[in-house]
């Protein structure tokens, strides 16, 4: 038996603190603290963009050590109004980070994220790094076009049933262009419309994202909420190649070279192929680099929770 697979949870606990916070006129962002309330701030990125955040994310974290805030992004989750794309771009977002450490009177804080996530910490980092004790971080995504594409097309030549399902409602014409023609569909006011889109773009996702098939993660992606947010997000950050100069956060990196930071990865990531880990690690050598031999790309992976977990407890020992 592998002993890298038995590194469990935390115990499932309740925040001791939530509350909206108003962004601008249009976004209100849900936001919670659990864990010991004057313990050392961690906060956790959600991926997609558009996922949100759930319950089973604060158990990363020793409680009683952690002071652990989680929130959904702008057009996310609990967030309102969700999958909302005006005024919704990696800025924007960034900005947002930062409104919440200061509504919160944070001075620091550890920054965890994966997937999208990962993409959201480094960009947060590059823009903030004197705010910053560390980054955890999971399944690398660095947006470029060629992950973009990958998702697209190029996973049809790991899970070719999967991307069948997802290109299905699509005409021979719009499969040239699969992004601009889910875009239509999701930005459509019409739910007749948009969910279908939304539900068939995030099962997709979903499919291709553990090792072994998982009908637990593939129900979760396929779920209203997560659904709409996701999707609609993605197709928005990726139309827009997520609103930062090409190649910005490798260019960036080393303004975090000093920053303590872990990078777990599974080698069979599917949705983000290692190869944006070992990039993001080749321009980051001073980082932590932990291949998970064992996995796809799902957080709930064994390894990569696993290893996450012993991550988040070693990091206790970095002084703050």
């Amino acid at each position: 038996m592998n002993n890298h697979h038995t590194t469990a949870l935390y115990p499932e606990i309740k925040p001791f603190r939530q509350g909206f916070l108003s962004l601008d006129k249009i976004h209100t962002m849900y936001w919670e603290e659990s864990g010991n309330p004057s313990g050392v701030p961690v906060v956790f990125l959600h991926g997609g963009p558009g996922a949100g955040a759930t319950a089973a994310h604060r158990r990363f974290f020793d409680p009683a050590y952690y002071r652990i805030v989680i929130y959904d992004q702008r057009g996310a989750g609990r967030s309102t109004p969700l999958g909302e794309i005006q005024d919704n771009t990696t800025p924007h977002l960034i900005s947002d980070l930062e409104l919440l450490r200061q509504h919160l009177e944070i001075d620091k804080w550890h920054v965890f994220g994966g997937s999208w996530g990962s993409t959201l910490a480094l960009a947060y980092g590059e823009a903030h790094p004197e705010r910053c004790l560390g980054f955890m971080l999971r399944g690398i995504f660095l947006c470029r076009k060629a992950e973009i594409d990958w998702f697209l097309y190029g996973l049809r030549n790991v899970f070719p049933e999967a991307w069948r399902d997802f290109v299905a409602p699509l005409s021979a014409a719009e499969r040239n262009n699969i992004l601009s023609a889910y875009y239509q569909r999701l930005m459509d006011p019409d739910p007749v419309i948009h969910m279908p889109a939304a539900r068939t773009w995030s099962t997709y996702e979903g499919s291709c994202s553990t090792l072994l098939p998982n009908p637990a993660t593939v129900s979760y992606f396929a779920s209203d909420t997560v659904a709409l947010g996701l999707a609609r997000m993605e197709a928005h950050y990726f139309s827009h190649d997520i609103f930062l100069p090409e190649n910005s956060l490798l260019d960036n990196i080393h303004k975090l070279h000093t920053i303590p930071a872990t990078i777990v990865q599974g080698r069979y990531d599917a949705v983000c192929p290692i190869i944006s880990a070992d990039d993001l690690h080749h321009a980051w050598p001073q980082a932590e680099y932990i291949i998970i031999e064992d996995a796809g790309h799902s957080v709930w992976e064994p390894g990569i929770q696993a290893a996450l977990i012993r991550t988040t407890d070693r990091f206790r020992t970095i002084l703050t």
